[in-house]
């Protein structure tokens, strides 16, 4: 279960990221380029249930995977900025907070 959901988190935080940016290109056709709504109307849905998924997954993960309130929090607000969701995760899997196996405390020898 544990290695589904941060697979599943990892993954959607990639997605979340891709459509935010999409969105944002999209927008900057729609008002200073040519005018034309596509990009807002292809991303806009996208993004949205994207952004939806990750949030899901974040509060998910939290519980799941026993983070912290700082960590969870920072997971949430990460889906703000453009592209937080990827700083968010790598810096997550960096610090050991997206590990499958919990860490086991050493036993002295």
């Amino acid at each position: 279960m544990r290695a589904a959901i941060v697979t599943a988190f990892r993954v959607v935080a990639a997605v979340e990221a891709v459509t935010w940016m999409g969105l944002l290109v999209g927008m900057f056709f729609k008002y200073v380029v040519v005018h034309n709504e596509i990009g807002v109307t292809i991303f806009g849905p996208l993004h949205g249930i994207a952004f939806i998924v990750y949030v899901i997954l974040a509060v998910l993960a939290w519980w799941t995977l026993r983070w912290r309130p700082l960590t969870g929090l920072l997971a949430l607000v990460a889906s703000v900025p453009p592209l937080g969701t990827v700083v968010f995760e790598r810096w997550a899997a960096g610090t050991g907070r997206l590990a499958v196996e919990p860490a086991r405390e050493q036993q002295p020898a």
